[in-house]
């Protein structure tokens, strides 16, 4: 039988050796990490490991993250069961203890005596090889792995820079000043801690975000473009002084307790139950004892961030165990260099999976590794010649005709503007018959878990 190689043990190399393994084929992970080496990002060598939030979005059916959450359940995935298993409180978000998700996702890929761990770095691509490799190195492939990534396939590289929010110990959160509610409580209606700011400390803190000393970059980094879905907040600050008012600061659906309620006819700027801008935290661990402060991704230095995130009501002592940082991403062309089940065209032994594709997100980089490893069984199964992808109504399918489009979209995909996204509904197929605008979120996801379980009785 022929050797399965994965490289990284990350989201995308688990979730791929997992469907694989539960094929009953054999596959061996190569993982940089180890007890005595780690990356800049990461902190242990843990299997699946979640690098900056530890949320994994939506889980609303409605919403397309959510539908790709649902698509994974109907496939078995492995991140899910995980998620469901280890899930902590975040409202509609599905948010997990760190540590717990990736021990799970550990032990089950140990447990079925399919799966080998080889903590080693793999640093040429195996171009050579007779056995198939997968590359789901993501957004931290090695200096070495990525240089020869970039001379087999004669293309400028590509990259840009993920931040990482920072975590603060909860006992050392202010409650007289702070308190629980979701967002127009939605969940449990108290999964989030929420901080509030009134104008003036609003300003201040904008201009001290602006103000503050910041890391910096490399002569190699300068010119790394920053992927929207993650930008630092002093970078957001920098774009207008209400950006953040209308994005993670937003105070619309929240009310303060610890204000009285303003007397009637008080305008509601005015309302003092309304706080101008609100800062939330979400829970980071299993314990409750950890809380990230969300869209707070930075690259303030260390010491800029105690001080100017102290400024923050019901934050004067916060102790943090962990600074936010920012780190360098790595992707390939993949549209000019992949085929349409991921495999690399100039040598189709080796398949690309994850964030090195050009997938934006833990989750969009593990359904990625998912669907890689049942094109992998069914290549090996010799039912490849008859094997068709996801259709571009499903989440699955979506995604890969981002990254793989087909021949007719080819045509019109310029090589030069390719950048990693998110899962949307502006990448799904369009609806025929014209579909009344508040009903057409639940008419995607309806339609693509119709066309998700034809393809799976078909083809899995």
């Amino acid at each position: 039988m022929t050797k399965i190689n994965i490289i990284g043990a990350g989201l995308a190399g688990s979730e791929c050796a997992w469907q694989l393994a539960k094929r009953g084929f054999d596959v061996e992970i190569f993982e940089m990490r180890n007890e005595n080496r780690k990356t800049f990002a990461h902190r242990t060598q843990d299997f699946a490991e979640l690098v900056c939030s530890n949320s994994l979005r939506s889980d609303e059916i409605t919403t397309a993250i959510g539908l790709l959450h649902q698509e994974m359940r109907q496939l078995d995935s492995l991140i899910m069961r995980s998620a469901e298993i280890n899930k902590v409180p975040a409202g509609s978000a599905l948010a997990v203890d760190r540590d717990g998700f990736s021990k799970f996702i550990e032990n089950e890929l140990l447990n079925t005596k399919k799966v080998k761990i080889s903590r080693q770095e793999i640093q040429e691509l195996p171009i050579d090889s007779n056995e198939i490799w997968v590359v789901a190195t993501g957004p931290l492939t090695s200096d070495a792995l990525s240089s020869s990534i970039l001379k087999h396939t004669d293309e400028k590289h590509l990259a840009f820079f993920d931040a990482i929010a920072p975590i603060i110990f909860k006992d050392s959160i202010n409650f007289s000043k702070a308190w629980f509610q979701s967002r127009y409580d939605k969940g449990s209606g108290f999964d989030y801690i929420n901080c509030p700011l009134d104008q003036d400390q609003y300003l201040e803190f904008v201009d001290d975000l602006l103000k503050s000393e910041k890391t910096e970059f490399k002569d190699w980094e300068k010119n790394t473009p920053y992927f929207s879905g993650c930008l630092p907040i002093e970078e957001m600050a920098s774009r207008g002084v209400d950006t953040l008012r209308y994005g993670p600061m937003k105070p619309i659906g929240l009310t303060n307790p610890h204000f009285e309620k303003s007397p009637a006819g008080t305008p509601l700027r005015q309302r003092k139950e309304k706080a101008y801008a609100v800062v939330q935290l979400r829970q980071d661990n299993k314990q409750a004892t950890l809380y990230n402060i969300v869209g707070f991704q930075t690259k303030m230095k260390y010491s800029e961030q105690q001080r100017v995130f102290r400024k923050i009501r019901g934050l004067e002592n916060a102790e943090f165990a962990r600074f936010g940082g920012i780190h360098r991403n790595t992707f390939i062309n993949s549209p000019q260099l992949l085929d349409e089940f991921g495999r690399f065209k100039k040598f189709p032994n080796i398949y690309f999976a994850g964030q090195i594709t050009g997938v934006e997100g833990y989750v969009e980089s593990a359904s990625m590794g998912l669907i890689t490893g049942i094109f992998i069984a069914n290549q090996l199964n010799n039912s490849a010649k008859n094997l068709l992808r996801p259709s571009n109504k499903t989440a699955f399918g979506s995604l890969l005709n981002h990254i793989a489009p087909d021949l007719e979209q080819m045509k019109v995909t310029n090589e030069n503007s390719f950048q990693p996204m998110n899962i949307n509904f502006g990448l799904f197929a369009p609806f025929e018959n014209n579909i009344a605008k508040d009903a057409r979120k639940e008419a995607y996801s309806t339609r693509a878990l119709e066309q998700l379980e034809i393809w799976k009785n078909q083809f899995c």
